[in-house]
């Protein structure tokens, strides 16, 4: 029997506590992150940010749980949620936003209705072809 390399859509990778990764991880499948990255983070899947967690650059994903810290720009398809250890400084771009209480957030937010990301992972379109935003400047108190 053959074997395949097809991607099987259920991969999961994680960078555990103490690990410091300096560069661009690209990933088919979901990623958890309780490290550190210096880097961009492009991803089809879902990205969770563990209370350790630490990223200085920019993520483009599906969904994602953000419980730590992200320095840059955040670009999500669907639903951002920031945990009530989150802290984001930087700009966001998401179809859906969930702050719980205690979360800090700087920057801006533009909301997208119905937002996709398109196959370089790098834009977010509507479906309607041009985007109803909903702009919102936060700092953290």
């Amino acid at each position: 029997m053959a074997k395949s390399n097809e991607f099987s859509g259920n991969v999961i990778n994680l960078i555990g506590a103490g690990t410091e990764i300096k560069g661009n991880i690209k990933s088919n499948g979901d990623i958890r992150i309780d490290g550190f990255l210096n880097g961009n983070l492009n991803t089809k899947g879902k990205v969770v940010i563990g209370e350790t967690g630490r990223i200085k650059g920019e993520i483009f994903c599906t969904n994602s749980d953000i419980e730590g810290t992200i320095e840059g720009k955040v670009n999500v398809g669907e639903l951002l949620t920031l945990k009530s250890s989150a802290k984001v400084i930087g700009d966001i771009k998401t179809g859906r936003l969930a702050i719980e209480p205690g979360s800090a957030f700087t920057g801006s937010c533009i909301m997208t209705e119905n937002a996709i990301q398109n196959e370089a992972g790098k834009a977010f379109k509507t479906s309607k072809g041009t985007p109803e935003t909903s702009e919102a400047k936060a700092t953290s108190l």
